[in-house]
């Protein structure tokens, strides 16, 4: 990751930062969680292991300390939406605090990357990221008739659903790259499905692919070894046998990594999508033709930056 806080006080905003991770490439770029926790609760979080396993728990004052925290970081900035706490999780439809964000965000101008297993999106928020300086990349980790899948994201929706949702922001003008990530032994790792999977992305539309392992951690490990039974313990044996501790996480051999991730970035190859691998340290041509690992570089620019707006003129075409 390039770049870095220089001391930077910021309330409900923070500078995007994996841990110092020397495998993360990403771009400089600051991170709103408008939630802490996370009701989807899928088994392999990461972000667990630094809150616990909670529900989706709304920020308080989002709204204004969001908008104080602009005042301090550049016009027309990099914000990921969701990067440890899903922004669609099923409170969202009632609490609309990920909505709130965006009305404060997309006016002024600032280049929005939004992360997420949710779908709302989709149906709601489209009138505000079809006109924003924004770019989607769902995650979507396999196709609709795994049920280990089901097991290890059981707050998700459907994969299907998800592939739907990102069609239908494809066709209302929103770029869209998808997140083929974790990619886990014995779960989701048929190379048939993947190439499938990849195949049905590039017919929704979708530009780009970004894919990665699944790193583990000892608490999500435990619990990915309760939810799967049998496939859970094969898992919990490859980790401990041949995983190696990189970077505060258990990663896989490095074969076996590059063999999991093959389907995903030949097939992605084949149909002309832009790909990327995530934390790999696969950074050659070809494990990565992207701009950007994360995305971002799908973002558009619609609007300039600019440090107030009204939200309902803005929607409506005017020039605030």
């Amino acid at each position: 990751m390039n770049g870095g806080s220089g001391g930077l006080r910021l309330g409900v905003l923070s500078v995007f930062d994996p841990w110092n991770s020397p495998l993360c490439v990403c771009p400089f770029k600051y991170s709103l969680n408008p939630y802490t926790g996370c009701s989807i609760g899928c088994r392999y979080c990461y972000a667990t292991a630094y809150i616990g396993v909670k529900p989706s728990t709304p920020k308080r004052r989002l709204v204004g300390r969001l908008e104080r925290d602009l005042g301090r970081i550049p016009p027309g900035a990099l914000v990921n939406i969701g990067t440890s706490s899903d922004p669609y999780p099923p409170e969202e439809e009632k609490l609309g605090l990920t909505r709130r964000a965006l009305e404060v965000l997309a006016p002024r101008g600032y280049r929005l990357l939004i992360t997420t297993k949710g779908t709302l999106y989709a149906w709601r928020d489209l009138d505000i990221l079809s006109r924003a300086n924004a770019a989607i990349t769902p995650s979507i980790t396999g196709l609709g008739g795994n049920s280990l899948l089901r097991a290890v994201e059981p707050g998700a929706p459907g994969q299907d659903e998800r592939i739907a949702a990102a069609a239908a922001a494809v066709r209302s003008g929103v770029p869209v790259g998808v997140r083929v990530d974790p990619v886990i032994p014995y779960v989701n790792d048929d190379p048939h499905e993947l190439k499938e999977l990849v195949g049905r992305l590039a017919e929704a539309g979708v530009r780009f692919i970004v894919t990665s392992t699944y790193k583990a951690r000892p608490d999500n490990l435990s619990r990915m070894r309760r939810a799967l039974g049998a496939e859970g313990e094969r898992l919990y044996r490859l980790y401990r046998e041949r995983g190696v501790y990189m970077h505060g996480y258990i990663y896989l051999p490095e074969e076996v990594r590059r063999r999991l991730l093959k389907p995903v970035i030949e097939e992605a190859a084949r149909l002309g999508l832009e790909y990327a691998t995530c934390r790999e340290g696969f950074t050659g041509r070809e494990w990565f033709n992207a701009e950007s690992c994360d995305g971002s570089h799908l973002i558009p620019i619609r609007i300039s930056p600019r440090r107030a707006a009204a939200m309902e003129k803005w929607l409506e075409g005017g020039r605030p």
